[in-house]
């Protein structure tokens, strides 16, 4: 047998509220039966928000008691928070996961040789542009964490701003197996005062800060990944260089 609740959310024809729909989904996934009461102009959200002394819908009611809105509503089901889903680090596992799994799927293909030495060079290209990617979709926060720990930036702030550039044409560079020459001395370059950075900031002087490799928005702390990102780059690098030389 199903259970009443009863549910405001705010629906205009310029808004629909998503954590009224949220909510209107976790009822009904519990089993109850929703009557589900739109909010349909802004003076009638603001009358009911005085009405019912609250400052925000939606707003859920359950045997006559307010439970409150969809964070609410998760708590009184005994839900983990959706803030709470993840960590700082999962930005940077799903780059490296997904930049891995398409460096597989084209090999499945036939589009890339298989082995391991095309599939790591591959991959490294394929996270050098995602990452870059990122950086560029906001590239004003990027320089803003960017500058505060890469010893280059520090000094030409402008240097901040070319980075994400240099990244996106080394990892395109691999993959398009450019000639060495081209490619080669920028993620040299770019990874060698990188990881020197990392390696000054976090080890040396023991700072705590964010890094800016997934974008500058980003909450994962600077520290080993970062480290490991920069060497990947001055590797690949240096490894074109020396098969190019042999």
């Amino acid at each position: 047998m199903s259970k009443p609740a009863v549910l405001y959310r705010m629906v205009t024809p310029d808004h629909i509220c998503p954590f009224g729909l949220k909510s209107k989904d976790l009822l009904e996934r519990k089993g109850y039966d929703v009557e589900d009461h739109h909010l349909t102009r802004r003076s009638e959200t603001d009358a009911f928000k005085e009405k019912h002394s609250v400052k925000t819908t939606p707003q859920t009611f359950i045997d006559d008691k307010r439970i409150g809105g969809y964070d609410d509503l998760r708590a009184y089901f005994n839900l983990k928070q959706e803030s709470e889903f993840g960590s700082r680090y999962t930005p940077i596992i799903v780059i490296f996961s997904l930049a891995a799994l398409v460096v597989f799927a084209l090999m499945l293909k036939g589009g890339l040789p298989t082995g391991l030495e095309p599939f790591v060079m591959n991959f490294i290209g394929v996270t050098m542009v995602v990452l870059a990617l990122q950086k560029l979709q906001d590239i004003v926060a990027f320089s803003n964490q960017f500058i505060t720990y890469d010893l280059l930036a520090m000094k030409h702030v402008r240097y901040a701003y070319v980075y994400p550039f240099a990244e996106a044409f080394a990892g395109l560079g691999m993959l398009a197996a450019l000639p060495a020459l081209l490619v080669s001395p920028v993620s040299i370059f770019i990874g060698a005062i990188g990881a020197v950075s990392v390696i000054k900031a976090v080890y040396i002087d023991k700072r705590e800060l964010k890094c800016a490799c997934v974008g500058g928005n980003s909450d994962l702390p600077l520290g080993f990944i970062s480290l490991t990102e920069n060497l990947a780059m001055l590797g690949a690098g240096i490894y074109m260089l020396t098969r190019w030389i042999a």
